[in-house]
């Protein structure tokens, strides 16, 4: 069990890219966090032996976050390895491209279990589980804005993480629950580098008024400061972290 007094963090999708980050910048700020992942066991057990080498707390739990009982599982596994949960952080998702007319009905269908059913099921759990002055950070994407051919679907899925954000904010309100999204420009992790050359990076991070892609750490900054005491007046808020590309 850690100490009563410590806060534990849920993150979704949190042993590769951004939600590596995630997990390692909020155990570096003192608390002890559920490295949820899908199926690479090793990438969790990596991240989790490297918040313990530094002093930390964590268990690495796997998840299938597009099945309907595994944020229900995640809040179990929280509450029995640290005794409960303070922190959710809606990391995890999938990006599946296509033209509206081409996309079959099974990759509409897992896109939105796991971009958009994922984060209905946290804000649910985490409404009825998260002690008081709890935190949700949900993830959506700055694509939403730019209604990119091939990005219908993903766009979709985020576009509606965000309506439930802003909502879930003022219904969570008087439980000391604040509910956020971070929506990430371009960041250099797998999800956005597979598949594209080295020539189409460089011309998207010359697209950025700030001359570069984002960086995982870029991110994890903003959900520490989302989760942390200087975060609490901020609520049903979506904040673009993409270096101002839109």
């Amino acid at each position: 069990m850690t100490n009563s007094s410590q806060r534990v963090a849920i993150v979704t999708g949190g042993s590769k890219g951004i939600g590596a980050a995630i997990s390692l910048r909020l155990a570096a700020d003192g608390i002890a966090v559920v490295v949820n992942y899908s199926s690479d066991q090793a990438a969790a057990d990596n991240v989790v032996a490297e918040i313990e080498k530094n002093g930390g707390k964590a268990i690495a739990v796997a998840a299938d976050i597009g099945d309907s009982q595994s944020l229900a599982a995640l809040f179990d596994a929280a509450e029995s390895a640290f005794g409960g949960t303070d922190i959710l952080v809606n990391n995890g998702g999938i990006m599946k491209l296509g033209m509206l007319a081409d996309f079959d009905d099974t990759t509409f269908e897992r896109q939105v279990a796991v971009n958009l059913g994922s984060v209905f099921r946290g804000i649910r759990e985490g409404a009825k589980r998260l002690r008081e002055g709890g935190r949700i950070i949900n993830f959506s994407s700055s694509v939403v804005g730019l209604y990119q051919p091939t990005y219908g679907v993903y766009a979709a899925t985020k576009a509606g993480v965000e309506a439930m954000t802003h909502i879930a904010a003022k219904e969570l309100g008087r439980k000391h629950i604040t509910v956020n999204a971070v929506a990430p420009g371009p960041v250099d992790t797998a999800l956005f580098t597979t598949g594209k050359s080295e020539e189409q990076i460089k011309a998207i991070a010359g697209m950025n008024p700030m001359g570069r892609i984002g960086q995982p750490d870029d991110i994890a900054s903003v959900v520490a400061f989302l989760a942390g005491s200087d975060g609490g007046w901020v609520n049903g808020q979506t904040i673009r972290a993409n270096g101002g590309v839109i």
